[in-house]
């Protein structure tokens, strides 16, 4: 398994209470993006709650959540969820969040192409993304890593007082 999830630069392991800070660090910068699909504030609290709570079980959970580890750095750089899996039509979603200092050198990618790999391993059909039209960034790394996009879900994201336009994205697996 740690072959599947590790390419020799990054490596995507387990959440681990001692992410905490990581973790609720990310999650502000999140939500300070105005093209996020994010739902409002978290506490250090309940990020604490949810590390030690969390089962990395994809099958019961319906979730998994990586967290995007450098290797050389040994340092976590960001998260790559798998989400809302439907284990009848073997689907999920996928969503990604790299700190912004760490952004705009390749680990995005990387990530989401070893969370791929990991989804055909897993036997899951396809993974879909939604994206904000306005976030240019995000909408070219779903394309290079092989993401189609199949429509866009109007008014979708509130961002303060107006409403932004989504792409949605799909990348379909072979079966084996």
């Amino acid at each position: 398994m740690e072959n599947l999830l590790s390419n020799g630069n990054i490596r995507l392991r387990a959440a681990e209470p001692s992410d905490l800070d990581f973790i609720y660090m990310l999650e502000q910068e999140v939500a300070d993006s105005s093209t996020t699909l994010f739902s409002g504030p978290v506490t250090r609290h309940m990020l604490w709650e949810y590390l030690q709570n969390y089962q990395a079980d994809l099958y019961g959970e319906r979730q998994l959540r990586f967290i995007i580890e450098d290797i050389t750095l040994g340092k976590a750089i960001g998260t790559i969820d798998i989400s809302d899996y439907d284990p009848q039509s073997r689907r999920a979603f996928v969503g990604i969040a790299v700190s912004r200092a760490e952004r705009r050198r390749g680990y995005g990618y990387e990530a989401l192409e070893l969370v791929c790999r990991y989804a055909v391993y897993a036997g899951i059909h396809q993974l879909a993304a939604i994206v904000s039209k306005e976030n240019a960034a995000s909408t070219a790394l779903f394309i290079k890593a092989g993401f189609k996009g199949c429509g866009m879900l109007r008014s979708w994201i509130r961002a303060g007082n107006r409403y932004l336009d989504a792409l949605l994205f799909q990348r379909l697996f072979e079966q084996t």
